[in-house]
């Protein structure tokens, strides 16, 4: 029996099912029904003489033919994405979409300018911020740019530092004025400690407790940073807080700024496949400059040893 030819339709349907992992998600993500889905992934599969999903109640989890067609299936995605910018449209206008992953610091304090700017020059431009605690899959497609403070070491990926950025432990001014005098660490060992979860801290750039030496983990814990801040400037504790994040919030305080200091880096990484896609590289550009400029505002001072 003759196999149908495979078409690059088919191929935008596999790409969604792989991001997604159920028929019902990936169907929104292209406007078609699951069922249309289900029928176009069958279709491609008795093209290419293969399964590429297995199927379960938890969705369609991709296989080892799968994951080899995904990385041609994703060059072809930003092949057309490059051409369709190239050809069509005006040519200093932007549209499509544009995903960014980012720590949910990031995309509360650092990203909301540059987003906004880009989107108002761009009327026919979608930009999406996923402000998430966690890594993104740039091979999976999860985000088309991702904003890490460890530079990855493997994949096919393209990583630009951005800016280095500052970090002390900080209280609500009150908190820190009936502490007395503080000399060192010794003099914060009854104040409750705000921090990541211990075992859901997703970049080791973050353990920020075990490098400072305390014996106990934080008494306030959550995997977001907002949680973090919003107990901090309720007076709940003392937390380590980025610069950048603290001094938008006037009832906060440095505490022990001299001895308790961090420097950490933020990279944007993309893929490098989408070298040639005009809407990822202007938002790239509009995202670097916009969050040097934010970070550069941090007040000077001596430069911290590094965690």
């Amino acid at each position: 029996m003759q196999k149908s030819a495979m078409r690059w339709d088919d191929l935008r349907v596999f790409l969604a099912v792989a991001r997604q992992s159920r028929l019902q998600s990936a169907g929104r993500t292209l406007g078609l029904d699951p069922a249309t889905v289900g029928r176009r992934i069958a279709a491609l599969e008795e093209a290419l003489g293969g399964r590429l999903f297995e199927r379960s109640p938890q969705g369609y989890a991709i296989t080892e033919a799968g994951r080899g067609l995904l990385a041609h299936a994703q060059a072809m995605e930003s092949q057309a994405s490059a051409a369709a910018a190239e050809i069509g449209g005006h040519p200093d206008r932007l549209s499509g979409t544009v995903r960014i992953g980012s720590p949910d610091g990031v995309s509360n304090y650092l990203l909301i300018d540059a987003c906004d700017a880009l989107s108002r020059d761009n009327p026919e431009l979608q930009v999406q911020v996923v402000a998430l605690p966690r890594m993104f899959s740039l091979s999976k497609r999860e985000a088309d740019l991702a904003i890490t403070v460890s530079p990855p070491s493997a994949g096919r990926l393209t990583v630009r530092k951005i800016a280095d950025y500052r970090l002390h432990l900080y209280g609500r001014a009150d908190l820190v004025a009936g502490l007395g005098p503080l000399r060192d660490l010794d003099d914060l060992r009854e104040v409750r400690g705000i921090g990541y979860i211990s075992d859901m801290v997703f970049d080791r750039e973050l353990d920020y407790y075990s490098l400072l030496g305390r014996v106990a983990d934080p008494s306030l814990t959550s995997n977001s940073l907002m949680v973090q801040l919003n107990w901090c400037r309720r007076g709940a504790g003392v937390c380590i807080l980025p610069d950048f994040v603290a001094r938008a919030h006037d009832e906060l305080t440095a505490i022990l700024p001299a001895d308790i200091r961090l420097t950490r880096a933020f990279y944007l990484v993309r893929h490098q496949d989408d070298a040639r896609v005009a809407r990822i590289n202007r938002m790239a550009e509009v995202v670097v400059d916009r969050m040097r400029e934010a970070l550069d505002e941090q007040d000077p001072g001596p430069d911290p040893a590094r965690g």
